[in-house]
């Protein structure tokens, strides 16, 4: 019987590969994060004990602290000595710490007081940066708003199926990120990339929920014109009409958190 030792080799490798990795164990953060941000798990509510996790998940009690002190560390729960691990008030969360806005993007689409809370914000921050872009925004600036607008129209008008779905939603995220890039302000344009991953829960939704798309995508259009127009009021004003198109599309009221509705724009 012959032997190819090119395939012996192979398994070999294969072999020696998978005896120096051992299996990944469950994440306990993973696992209670996608369950606070889902909200079964509501400020002021315990999480289950160190000693059940460690059951259920068949790993040490110094794993089990390991992962907390993530949650911890996020401002998400707070160790109580002899109770256990409660969740904090969501002011209390490190709202803008990537790992809490890259948890948020993948678990807190259930949870309506999470959207509100970043919708408030939103509605607060944008309306004044697409302000600053229509002041500062560049011939380049122009472009990639240019771009990513004519790409969210392209998607939304071919959207038959999930993945064009998802390139309009990436579109509108890369129209947002691109306005704020704009601004030619280092903190803006830095706070975008850690906006992004809110924005893009709030887009998905918002996109998938919208009763009549195209008039989104005219809000987003006055947008792009006011700036490309050096408007710097009515960009204000067409920012808080997108935004308040999102707040529709998820069934959320805007509120009166956004400044700019009593606020005197020069």
């Amino acid at each position: 019987m012959g032997y190819d030792i090119q395939e012996l080799k192979q398994e070999l490798i294969v072999v020696t590969s998978s005896l120096r990795k051992p299996p990944a164990r469950a994440s306990i953060a993973e696992f209670l994060a996608e369950a606070i941000f889902a909200g079964r798990y509501q400020p002021g509510d315990f999480v289950p004990r160190e000693l059940d996790l460690c059951e259920r998940f068949a790993i040490n009690r110094s794993a089990v602290r390991s992962d907390l002190r993530q949650l911890v560390d996020a401002g998400i729960i707070e160790r109580i000595s002899g109770h256990g691990s409660k969740v904090r008030e969501y002011a209390e969360w490190h709202i803008l710490d990537p790992q809490v806005t890259e948890w948020m993007a993948r678990y807190a689409a259930p949870n309506p007081e999470i959207q509100r809370e970043i919708l408030a914000f939103r509605l607060d921050v944008e309306p004044y940066v697409a302000m600053t872009a229509a002041r500062r925004a560049n011939a380049r600036d122009l472009v990639a708003i240019e771009e990513a607008f004519e790409g969210l129209g392209q998607n939304l008008r071919n959207a038959s199926c999930p993945e064009e779905r998802r390139l309009h939603s990436e579109c509108d995220v890369a129209f947002h990120v691109a306005i704020f890039k704009a601004t030619h302000n280092i903190v803006w344009a830095q706070l975008s990339h850690i906006l992004r991953p809110s924005i893009q829960l709030l887009v998905t939704m918002s996109n998938d929920n919208a009763s009549d798309p195209e008039d989104s995508l005219e809000r987003h259009r006055q947008v792009m014109e006011s700036i490309r127009m050096r408007r710097p009021q009515e960009a204000f004003l067409a920012a808080q009409a997108v935004l308040e198109g999102t707040a529709d599309a998820l069934g959320l009221e805007p509120g009166a958190s956004s400044l700019g509705r009593s606020f005197y724009l020069p």
